[in-house]
């Protein structure tokens, strides 16, 4: 029998703007919409970088577009939009961030401000500037990637996790203020992936070896884990589904 719900999550004809769509958990994410049928767009600060995945991607029969942006700017996000004002953005993932690891006393105010600036100014700015396009087609998806942190804190690690716990409130604050006008907005919290951001992680066999422990599932993340629950939430199969955050975790924050 043919799958007969497969409208429900084909992206076929949409367009999605992916932050720091270069490496790691945004070109996972990137990815897996272009799988689904999007056209994709990927944004972040190192052209070189988002050559090489956009290349990867279209190897792969996916349409993609780049646009080299460092989104730690004021003006950045707003910038962004501008040089898109010719497309029809219907999808937008928030996923550029960093991690500095820094013990909490050697945190510096830029330091802070800058994983305030990557993972709640950014995807403020640019829904604020990508919604009311949206609203006017009456579809809209913006998924936000929050993190383990949202919810506990970890060493060295006090503003990426307190920029994390905001991303979950941005969440519910995006989705209050633009659903009723057909825009859901939702985020992700992956567990622990190899990516750019975990190297030193996974660098250490023993330390990635108790994370994996502390799953239900007994396993760390494969970025294709990540797919299906980002077509889900890009796609009109959750067209009823806004303001929440979906642990992608193998189970850590339920053990």
């Amino acid at each position: 029998m043919s799958f007969r719900l497969a409208p429900l999550f084909d992206l076929t004809g949409r367009t999605a703007l992916v932050t720091g769509g270069n490496s790691g958990i945004g070109l996972a994410l990137a990815r897996a919409l272009g799988l689904a049928g999007a056209d994709l767009i990927l944004t972040a600060r190192r052209p070189a970088d988002l050559a090489a995945a956009a290349g990867t991607l279209r190897a792969e029969g996916m349409a993609c577009d780049v646009l080299a942006a460092d989104l730690a700017g004021a003006d950045s996000a707003r910038d962004v939009a501008r040089r898109l004002e010719a497309r029809a953005v219907d999808i937008l993932v928030n996923a550029a961030g960093v991690n500095l690891r820094q013990p909490f006393e050697a945190v510096t105010p830029e330091a802070f401000d800058l994983h305030m600036a990557l993972h709640v100014r950014a995807p403020f700015l640019l829904t604020q500037a990508l919604a009311p396009a949206m609203a006017e087609r009456g579809f809209g998806r913006i998924l936000n990637v929050a993190s383990l942190q949202s919810f506990r804190a970890f060493p060295d690690s006090a503003p990426y996790g307190a920029a994390k716990g905001a991303v979950v409130q941005l969440t519910r604050a995006i989705a209050e203020a633009w659903s009723a006008r057909g825009i859901t907005c939702n985020a992700i919290a992956p567990g622990f992936f190899p990516t750019p951001l975990t190297r030193a992680v996974f660098e250490d066999p023993e330390r990635a070896a108790r994370n994996a422990a502390q799953t239900a599932c007994g396993r760390n993340g494969d970025l294709t884990d990540l797919h299906g629950a980002a077509v889900f939430l890009a796609s009109d199969a959750s067209a009823y589904v806004t303001g929440q955050t979906l642990a992608v975790d193998g189970g850590f924050t339920a053990k």
